[in-house]
């Protein structure tokens, strides 16, 4: 892939691969160049080569809730300074610059919340300039399924039924079924079990309500029949998922960006190629 000025690119679980700084010279692997970089900075090419820079990271993802996301995407996204997006991306990259050389109070805290904003927006550009992005990314575009799925992700805990559901879709409750599962590759409610239980998931990690709140909070009229959806979607007991999540947490350095503790699945990266200087 050719690299010019202003552009994004996002890697799903990325391979192995190389960089080079053109066309015709020798390409490096870049976890050679990773190792090889001095205060975060190493130089593809000779000397001799005007400065480029490509500034890049990774988005580390919780084991359990990886696949919601990294599964819709293809292996590569390239957004192209061209791109009428690319705006807002290059503004949030300029300011994502300036905290790194900043050591202004809350620095890390801005710097997490730049970086998950910049992964939206390439989520955003890569949902315009796709005609149709696989699963829910793409069924948020929708007029129908994209009312329906924004409704369950604005109330989680209210008592969703397919034909409230349906009728927000303006549709008939068979047509909206058969539309959802097509767009999304699952039924309505099980979509929404399994978002719940997503965010359940990491409301448990970070300990932040009691079990019996997180039941009312995801829509269960008790703790029990919370645990039960729990437990037949994870495998586990809430408990005994908290559990293990905060011995996890605690074993060792915490290396996620997006998320706070757990097993990491292959990362996702993300890099945008700057102007000469």
């Amino acid at each position: 892939m050719h690299l010019r000025e202003g552009d994004f690119y996002l890697l799903g679980n990325p391979p192995s691969y190389r960089m080079a700084s053109s066309l015709t010279a020798r390409a490096q692997p870049a976890e050679t160049l990773r190792r090889s970089a001095t205060n975060g900075v190493a130089r593809i090419g000779s000397e001799a080569e005007e400065d480029t820079y490509l500034c890049g990271g990774y988005f580390h993802f919780d084991e359990p809730n990886a696949p919601i996301l990294i599964d819709i995407l293809p292996r590569l996204v390239h957004i192209r300074a061209t791109d009428p997006r690319s705006v807002l991306l290059a503004h949030v990259t300029e300011l994502l610059s300036s905290e790194v050389e900043s050591n202004a109070v809350g620095r890390s805290l801005v710097l997490d919340h730049l970086a998950q904003i910049l992964f939206v927006q390439v989520l955003r550009a890569h949902a315009e300039q796709t005609d149709r992005p696989t699963g829910w990314l793409g069924a948020l575009d929708d007029n129908g399924i994209g009312g329906a799925l924004r409704a369950m992700h604005a109330d989680l805990g209210h008592k969703w039924t397919l034909q409230e559901l349906a009728d927000i879709s303006r549709m008939s409750r068979s047509a909206f079924a058969a539309s959802f599962k097509k767009q999304t590759g699952t039924t309505p409610l099980e979509y929404l079990i399994q978002w719940r239980m997503s965010l359940a998931r990491d409301a448990l990690r970070r300990n932040s309500r009691s079990i019996s709140e997180l039941a009312f909070a995801t829509g269960y009229e008790s703790e029990s029949a919370f645990s039960t959806a729990f437990r037949r979607v994870t495998g586990t007991s809430p408990r005994q998922f908290r559990d293990t999540a905060h011995h996890a947490a605690g074993s060792g350095p915490d290396e996620d960006l997006l998320a706070s503790s757990g097993s990491v699945r292959q990362p996702s990266q993300l890099s945008s190629l700057t102007g000469p200087g």
